[in-house]
């Protein structure tokens, strides 16, 4: 592969984007493609902050102001690490990028198509985008199970459900909306399938 390659996971919380993001890193570095994993919020200082105010008691920022240091920390992201990767040929993976911020301070009352054309003029665009679709009581039951007893400010159902809603009405040739219900396997064979058929030289 010549030229870098762009793959984002997206979903509520709990619908698997962390596992099918290692799964497909470690099937595509055994057909020999160099991949570089990545995540946000980032583990820098934007992106730490982040972690710790949704790990928080109850959110107390505006939207306005989440939405604003999200862009922060992306735009850190794309100058430290998406970039350099595709620019030297890399494929980069992604557990979560912009979508989560269209879906989820869209689901505060922001409007999504502004905050996808924001974000779109910072953040390369993905070569491939997998929304993992699966319904909010299985999401949070696969939280529950996880981790007993911790919780995030946006584990909330009817929150939850409003930026379900808002992924499902995603659309674009890079967009997949990917059955997450099934086991981790038969939803990894989908997803290595669709990025082998994505993939140039592949």
């Amino acid at each position: 592969m010549t030229q870098g390659f762009l793959i984002a996971f997206e979903g509520v919380d709990g619908s698997g984007k962390t596992t099918q993001a290692r799964l497909l890193k470690a099937a595509l570095e055994q057909r020999g493609l160099e991949v570089v994993l990545t995540r946000e919020p980032t583990s820098g200082p934007l992106g730490q902050q982040l972690r710790q105010y949704f790990q928080g008691a109850a959110r107390y920022l505006t939207p306005k102001e989440e939405l604003n240091l999200f862009m922060a920390d992306r735009r850190d992201h794309v100058e430290a690490v998406i970039k350099p990767a595709l620019e030297s040929g890399k494929l980069v993976i992604t557990d979560r990028y912009y979508y989560s911020t269209v879906a989820y301070q869209g689901a505060l009352g922001l409007d999504p198509a502004r905050i996808l054309a924001q974000n779109e003029v910072l953040a390369p665009r993905p070569n491939l985008v997998f929304i993992l679709a699966l319904s909010v009581s299985q999401a949070l039951a696969r939280l529950a199970a996880g981790r007993p007893g911790a919780r995030q400010v946006t584990e909330e159902a009817a929150y939850l459900e409003q930026v379900a809603a808002i992924y499902a009405g995603l659309k674009g040739p890079q967009i997949h909306q990917v059955d997450a219900s099934g086991p981790p396997e038969e939803t990894h064979a989908l997803i290595l399938k669709l990025t082998l058929e994505a993939l140039p030289d592949s």
